[in-house]
């Protein structure tokens, strides 16, 4: 071997030790999450964004599945020691995992980052379970009201569609099944639970008391509320069953075409606009009785299993995730909320403002936005609700009947747990 070449051999495996020895220093951060397709995109560049700025940390993001999924596999991997590090929770249900130790209070990171100024006070307050920080948030939404406008000049609904009213929202579905059923297009998407537990507040009522957790699954409004949902499909049949059983299914027929309404996370704003571009418009949750919307979303709480280096070195993540510059591109990517008040003021947040007609609906109802309660029976009576709703959208089981029942095994639940 040639001198040249042995100097050129040697000078390789030293940048590809140097390169090991770099990446075995790096400190690992195991980061569950529930984002894919466009959102997972938008994810993985504020990601790369991190680790460019901190070389000394490895996030290895890992895409789980949606909230409930996240839910079950977490509890199957915290008995077999095989959690993550910090992992995506829905803000109704991070409260299961905070009582039981599961994670870690941050609020003694959070007292000490001049991120908590920067934050809503929504955003804040969603994080906080008994006094402390359990998540800082990530993505924040409100559910809202998406309508293809296109579907609706062909059922013949012209001009600036009167949407206010659970009894307009059933006139327009109606009229768009009628003029357009024998083309496959229905009038509304059966509502997903997100959409539920905001038509319920529209109708002046609550699943659990955000400030006392008081079960309202029976009072009146709420059951007057399931009723008109679930007469959407089995007795007014303008919601296809499919989006009862499934509820992405009612989502992908809103975004190929064949639904006139759909009622769904903000957070769905960019598939939706990728999807049927200036055929989208989007518009305020209904106001019945009240306007009032559900705070919705995740943030990423810390794994206290994990070693303390690793835990500094999540939290470094989760306050970055929450900054201005990764808000923005968050923001303009997907269409949740700004959760930080200088996300709307950089380029990149001010252009999707400007050239994203609806992105800005959800911002404008926090007016009436609300947080939720988030005991640990919130993460059981969420779980519970999908096959009571089934029972009732298909017309199986009576909706008084059906909620009252509900509501007895959401209290006795929360006796069993102590709650």
């Amino acid at each position: 071997m040639s001198h040249k070449l042995h100097h050129t051999v040697a000078a390789g495996l030293l940048a590809l030790l140097a390169s090991v020895a770099s990446a075995e220093a790096a400190t690992a951060v195991r980061f569950w999450h529930s984002f894919n397709k466009s959102q997972g995109e938008a994810l993985d560049k504020i990601v790369a964004n991190f680790e460019a700025a901190n070389p000394g940390i490895d996030i290895q993001a890992e895409y789980i599945g949606n909230y409930n999924d996240i839910v079950a596999k977490l509890q199957a991997a915290i008995p077999a020691r095989r959690a993550p590090d910090a992992v995506i929770l829905e803000v109704t249900r991070y409260g299961l995992f905070a009582d039981r130790g599961v994670l870690i209070d941050l609020t003694p990171y959070f007292d000490a980052d001049p991120l908590k100024d920067d934050l809503y006070d929504y955003a804040r307050e969603v994080g906080v379970y008994k006094g402390k920080n359990y998540i800082v948030p990530f993505n924040s939404s409100t559910p809202v009201l998406y309508y293809n406008n296109d579907i609706f000049k062909r059922a013949g609904i012209a001009g600036e569609p009167a949407l206010k009213t659970f009894a307009d929202v059933l006139a327009v579905s109606r009229t768009i099944t009628e003029k357009l059923g024998p083309e496959g297009i229905t009038g509304i998407a059966a509502p997903g639970q997100f959409a539920r537990w905001g038509l319920v507040m529209a109708n002046d009522s609550e699943l659990i008391d955000s400030k006392t957790n008081e079960v309202l699954l029976d009072s009146p409004n709420t059951i007057e509320a399931y009723r008109w949902m679930s007469a959407l499909t089995y007795k007014d049949k303008v919601a296809s069953p499919d989006g009862v059983t499934e509820e992405d299914n009612g989502r992908d027929a809103f975004l190929a075409g064949k639904v006139g309404i759909m009622m769904n996370s903000t957070g769905n704003y960019g598939g939706s606009k990728k999807a049927l571009g200036d055929r989208l418009e989007v518009r305020p949750m209904p106001c019945n009785k009240v306007c009032s919307v559900p705070i919705g979303g995740a943030g990423i709480g810390i794994l206290s299993s994990s070693a303390k280096d690793v835990q500094d070195a999540a939290y470094k993540f989760v306050s970055f995730a929450a900054s201005p510059e990764a808000n923005a591109i968050w923001f303009a990517a997907t269409g949740y909320l700004p959760i930080n008040k200088k996300s709307a003021a950089l380029p990149v947040a001010a252009e999707a403002l400007a050239t994203q007609p609806g992105i800005d609906v959800a911002i404008k109802q926090l007016d009436f936005a609300h947080g939720r309660a988030r005991p640990p029976v919130v993460t059981w009576m969420r779980t519970t609700e999908y096959k009571m709703w089934e029972a009732m959208a298909l017309g199986q089981r009576n909706v008084e009947e059906t909620m009252k029942d509900f509501a007895a095994q959401t209290r006795q639940e929360a006796k069993r747990s102590g709650e």
